[in-house]
């Protein structure tokens, strides 16, 4: 498979899917352009879909937090991410944790329906 990345405003949220090998470039690139998207919209919710072929080796997790706060990633933001790929998964709960030890925003999530319940759960708080 080839790797794909596709980051969307579909309006109330940025959309991103992203497809193939998750090596240190295409996390670099993933992260340029969901920073990008968000702030040229003013828009910090973000719903990620994946389908990881090969994941980040598990040391790039330490670095994905870093690559995060130089984008500006911070608390502004809310991540709800998935994981389709079965093979990949445990790397990229690590990778999870590892973010939210460090403070950053976001969560994963088994399918879409809970992502996109939990990316907009405070709206509907009073």
């Amino acid at each position: 498979m080839r790797n794909k990345l596709d980051v969307t405003f579909e309006g109330d949220h940025v959309r991103v899917i992203s497809d193939g090998v998750k090596d240190h470039y295409f996390q670099e690139q993933l992260w340029d352009e969901v920073a990008a998207v968000c702030e040229r919209h003013k828009c910090y919710r973000v719903l990620g879909i994946a389908h990881t072929t090969v994941p980040p080796e598990v040391i790039d997790a330490y670095d994905t937090a870093r690559m995060m706060r130089e984008r500006n990633i911070d608390h502004r933001y809310r991540i709800a991410w998935v994981e389709h790929s079965q093979d990949a998964l445990d790397v990229i709960e690590f990778a999870a944790t590892v973010l939210a030890n460090r403070g950053m925003p976001g969560r994963l999530f088994p399918d879409e329906g809970k992502a996109r319940e939990w990316l907009f759960e405070d709206l509907n708080e009073p």
